[in-house]
């Protein structure tokens, strides 16, 4: 949803601003959902893309790496997020929250964000490494 000045603190996470847009990502345990007994652990993490710059930017793709305790590594890549490509104008932001499974307690997710501003020129910004734990109940 795209929306205007909303504040959304960070907890633990990653938060970066980088070309005039602020990533944040939040991530959380579902213990509701997942089953310890049979290494099923299911992670939500809440993401806000904010546009700060003066120019309107399109939210083009996002990249993740998620590693889990033993080392296993999954990428994934593609086209918007959550099957769209949200246009931010200058002081709106999108919010969306999306999921990943994990056969471990803990693993760690990174990535970037893609963006087009209306001149044509691309923008990546980074997602630092954050970490997915079971240790922490659902927010």
């Amino acid at each position: 949803m795209v929306r205007r000045g909303h504040d959304m603190k960070m907890h633990h996470g990653s938060e970066n601003l980088s070309d005039g847009i602020r990533v944040e990502v939040k991530p959380f345990y579902l213990p509701e959902h997942s089953h310890p007994g049979c290494n099923q652990f299911l992670f939500a993490y809440q993401v806000l893309l904010r546009n700060e710059d003066v120019r309107p930017v399109r939210v083009l793709g996002r990249s993740w790496k998620v590693i889990d305790a033993d080392g296993q590594c999954m990428e994934i890549s593609g086209p918007g997020v959550v099957g769209r490509m949200p246009v931010l104008m200058p002081g709106e932001e999108f919010e969306y929250i999306s999921h990943c499974p994990l056969q471990t307690r803990w693993g760690t997710m990174e990535g970037s964000f893609r963006f087009e501003r209306d001149s044509g020129e691309e923008i990546t910004v980074p997602v630092n490494r954050f970490c997915l734990t079971g240790m922490r109940s659902a927010v």
